[in-house]
């Protein structure tokens, strides 16, 4: 008798042991959120700017369910960074001194400025502070008439994440771990680590211009 109970009580750790690690994203799962995340920001952006993406271009996006919830507190923060330093995350293409006509060069700019923007650690600020970039990035490519650079910023995104913000990801749990930075509802502290990654912003994009034109 006590060894079925000793049984029952293993089988039942063990499954709550799976259902834990089930739970755990993948590093697919996290790439793939990633991208979709960024889709919803650059749709947002493009909308806003008034050059709305058709839906012909989009690909699976972030709404509904707890990913919905994530994609709004990242569109949320991503306007408090954006008021903050308007003129950061506003021409960047003009700010990198590149074309956004070709794939290349688009994708060597985004990569060089994210990796200058966690040149020194990972934050959820710098995270919002990345997508800023994406999402500008890709106004100025569709408004320079190659919507299909978009795609292009995308996948950018998504190959930075897995090279080097996945196991960050890992040890906060997801995606949703950002929800955390709206939980205070004092304006002061839910801008302050904004204004820190907006400061800072200007130094990464002066520093990857510099970085470009030194590998030209």
């Amino acid at each position: 008798m006590k060894g079925m109970e000793m049984l029952r009580r293993s089988s039942v750790f063990a499954a709550e042991v799976m259902e834990v690690f089930d739970r755990s994203p993948t590093d697919k799962e996290l790439v793939s959120q990633a991208k979709a995340l960024c889709r919803d920001y650059i749709h947002s952006r493009l909308n806003r700017a008034g050059i709305g993406w058709s839906k012909s271009e989009q690909s699976p996006s972030a709404s509904g369910g707890p990913q919905g919830e994530v994609s709004s507190v990242l569109l949320w923060l991503g306007d408090e960074l954006e008021y903050l330093r308007p003129n950061v995350y506003r021409n960047v293409a003009r700010q990198l001194n590149i074309t956004v006509a070709s794939e290349s060069v688009v994708s060597d700019a985004f990569l060089a400025v994210a990796s200058e923007i966690f040149s020194t650690g990972v934050t959820w600020g710098k995270v919002v502070s990345l997508y800023a970039v994406a999402g500008a990035l890709a106004v100025d490519c569709v408004r320079h008439g190659h919507p299909a650079m978009v795609h292009t910023i995308v996948d950018c995104l998504g190959e930075f994440v897995r090279k080097s913000l996945v196991s960050w990801l890992k040890r906060k749990g997801g995606w949703a771990d950002i929800t955390k930075c709206v939980v205070n509802t004092d304006p002061r502290f839910r801008s302050h680590w904004l204004v820190s990654a907006a400061c800072t912003c200007v130094h990464f994009l002066k520093a990857a211009v510099f970085y470009l034109l030194r590998e030209r």
